[in-house]
């Protein structure tokens, strides 16, 4: 089955925090090349460490190799998301109550048949609701 990694999930496995259900497991599924994310993740992991550095939380330098670890695992950029987010995913987000960026990832995962690591709770819930397979809640 194929996999979708949201923002938060990555976030967490690329700053080795404690505790993230079934690290190991798709730690070698992105390995693996299984992992696909719309094109709106780099944005958001990209903003998710801007914020650490803002607060203080990360070092400077620490986001620019982060990106780079990222850059370089086989995790496929799903351009189509973008051409269908006033409509799909503008759809899916009204439904469940979810923000049209998490929304994207749902209809990612519902598109592919493809399970969802999140840790994001308001998106597990609307993912289980959808019928998509979940790992990390």
């Amino acid at each position: 089955m194929p996999l979708v990694v949201d923002a938060s999930y990555t976030i967490a496995l690329a700053l080795q925090e404690t505790g993230i259900p079934d690290v190991d497991a798709v730690g070698r599924r992105i390995v693996a090349g299984e992992a696909t994310v719309p094109s709106l993740w780099r944005f958001e992991v990209a903003n998710v460490l801007l914020m650490a550095v803002r607060r203080k939380r990360l070092d400077a330098a620490r986001p620019a190799q982060i990106l780079a670890d990222l850059d370089a695992l086989p995790i496929r950029i799903d351009e189509a998301a973008t051409r269908i987010a006033w409509t799909t995913t503008l759809d899916l987000a009204g439904r469940h109550g979810l923000t049209v960026y998490d929304a994207a990832y749902l209809e990612l995962a519902l598109r592919m048949n493809a399970a969802l690591a999140s840790l994001d709770g308001e998106l597990i819930a609307a993912a289980r609701g959808a019928g998509v397979d979940v790992i990390g809640g």
